[in-house]
C-alpha cells in the first residue's frame, strides 16, 4: 500500500513536470496576444478620476476572471466535440475587435472634440452621470476583454490539444490566470505612475534630490504614457483581428507572402474593421430616421 502511495507521488510528480513544460510553451506562444491585452486594456482602464481608477481597474479585473471562468469549460468542451465552432467564434471576435479599431481610428479624425470629450471627470459631469459614465467603460472593457481571453485561451490550448484532458485544464487555467493577474497587476501601476511620483516629491526634502527627480519624471511621463498606449492598444486591436483573419484563411495565410505577416494582419484587421464600421454606420441612420418618423 505504502508503494502504491509513492507511485502516485511519482505519477504525480511526472504530471506538474509535464504541466510546467506546456506552460512555457503556452506562454510564449500566448506572449504576443498578451503584450496586446495589457496595451489595450491600458488604455480602457485611462479616462477616470484619479480616485476613482483602481476600483475601476478591479470591477474590469473582476470582469475579466469572470469571462475566463465562462470561457474555459466551452472551450474545452467545443474542442472535444464541435471545433469549427471555435474558429467561428474567433472570427466573429475578430470581427469586433477589428471595428473597435477602426472606429477609434474614424473618431480621431472626424470628432476630435467628442474624443477628447471622452474622458470622465468631475469638472464636466454631475456625480451620477460619472458613474453611469463608468459603468458604459467598465462593460466595454469587459466586452473586449472577453475577445481578447477567447484568443488567449484558444491559442493555449491549441499548444496542449493532443495531451490528456486533465493536463490541457491545468495548463490553460494556469494561462488565463497569469493573463488575468499580470496584465492588471501592471495596468494598475501604469495608472497610479502619477501618484507614486506626487509621494516620492512630497518625500524628498532637497529640491535637487533622486527622489524628487524620478517623481517629476512619473508625474509628466503618465499623460504621455496614456498617449502611448491609446495609440499602441488601437493598432493591437486591429493586429489581433488581423491576425485571427488571416490564421484562419488558407487563402489569407499565403496571399502575398513577400509581404511582412504584421502588415499583412494590420492591413487585413483595418480593412476589415471600417467595412463593419460602415455597416454599423448606415444601421444607425437608418435606425435614427425609423425612429424620427415615428
Amino acid at each position: 500500500m505504502a508503494s502504491g502511495f509513492f507511485v502516485l507521488l511519482d505519477d504525480i510528480a511526472a504530471v506538474m513536470d509535464d504541466v510546467a513544460v506546456m506552460s512555457k510553451v503556452a506562454a510564449k506562444k500566448t506572449a504576443g496576444i498578451l503584450g496586446d491585452d495589457l496595451a489595450v486594456n491600458a488604455e480602457k482602464a485611462s479616462g477616470f478620476i484619479s480616485s476613482r481608477e483602481l476600483p475601476v481597474l478591479w470591477a474590469i479585473a473582476k470582469g475579466s476572471l469572470l469571462n475566463k471562468v465562462i470561457i474555459l469549460p466551452i472551450a474545452f468542451l467545443l474542442s472535444a466535440f464541435f471545433p469549427i465552432a471555435i474558429i467561428v467564434i474567433l472570427v466573429l471576435g475578430g470581427m469586433f475587435l477589428a471595428y473597435e479599431g477602426a472606429e477609434k481610428i474614424y473618431e480621431f479624425f472626424f470628432h476630435r472634440d467628442h474624443a477628447k470629450s471622452e474622458r470622465i471627470t468631475e469638472e464636466t459631469l454631475t456625480e451620477e452621470e460619472v458613474l453611469a459614465a463608468e459603468k458604459e467603460k467598465i462593460k466595454s472593457a469587459i466586452v473586449t476583454d472577453f475577445i481578447l481571453s477567447v484568443e488567449i485561451i484558444i491559442i493555449a490550448l491549441g499548444t496542449v490539444v493532443n495531451t490528456p484532458i486533465l493536463s490541457q485544464i491545468i495548463v490553460v487555467s494556469i494561462i488565463a490566470i497569469i493573463a488575468t493577474v499580470g496584465v492588471y497587476g501592471i495596468v494598475a501601476i501604469i495608472v497610479r505612475m502619477d501618484e507614486v511620483g506626487f509621494k516620492l516629491i512630497k518625500m524628498s526634502k532637497k529640491d535637487n534630490s533622486l527622489l524628487k527627480t524620478i517623481g517629476n519624471i512619473l508625474v509628466q511621463a503618465l499623460p504621455k504614457v496614456i498617449k502611448a498606449l491609446t495609440v499602441i492598444g488601437t493598432i493591437a486591436l486591429l493586429l489581433v483581428a488581423g491576425g485571427i483573419f488571416v490564421h484562419n484563411s488558407e487563402y489569407l495565410h499565403h496571399l502575398l507572402p513577400q509581404v511582412p505577416s504584421i502588415i499583412k494582419e494590420f492591413v487585413m484587421g483595418l480593412l476589415v474593421g471600417f467595412i463593419v464600421l460602415a455597416i454599423v454606420n448606415v444601421f444607425k441612420k437608418i435606425t435614427t430616421k425609423e425612429k424620427i418618423a415615428e
